[in-house]
């Protein structure tokens, strides 16, 4: 799937209160936030080369030309690693322990982001997995839940 109308949006889940670290944001990196917003999981696509690139970027990482543009990507993924924070920084220090994974999406990209549940992480590793909206009060993030939980 490439064309944007046909992927799946994202699943949205909401949580209490605001992002414990707030991303920081630019003119650039502002269409990733609304496409979030959305239901969208965007990337840029650069048209010179053909490949994606996450995080976003003005310029392609790979042939550094800036011909790029922003491309919804399916959701979707495999866990290619995974960890359990239980000593977290202070600003996530109430939400230890947590997971946080490397997911290999089904479009190319590898993505680190949070994993939600308490699966334990040996058996995370090549599991099916979906991203999600976590939509806070001041704006959404994002994290990957497993889609067939045992």
């Amino acid at each position: 799937m490439s064309d944007a109308a046909q992927m799946p949006a994202m699943p949205r889940l909401p949580m209490a209160g605001t992002r414990p670290y707030p991303p920081a944001q630019s003119s650039f990196t502002s269409a990733f936030w609304r496409g979030l917003d959305e239901g969208r999981f965007m990337a840029t696509h650069c048209t010179a080369c053909d490949r994606l690139s996450f995080p976003p970027k003005p310029f392609c990482p790979h042939c550094w030309l800036r011909s790029v543009q922003w491309r919804a990507i399916e959701p979707r993924g495999v866990v290619y690693s995974a960890t359990t924070i239980h000593a977290a920084p202070k600003v996530f220090g109430a939400e230890a322990p947590y997971q946080v994974g490397i997911i290999d999406l089904r479009a190319g990209l590898r993505i680190a982001t949070r994993l939600l549940g308490d699966t334990p992480t040996a058996r995370l590793l090549d599991r099916e997995v979906e991203l999600a909206v976590l939509t806070y009060e001041d704006g959404p993030l994002f994290a990957a839940r497993l889609i067939d939980p045992l």
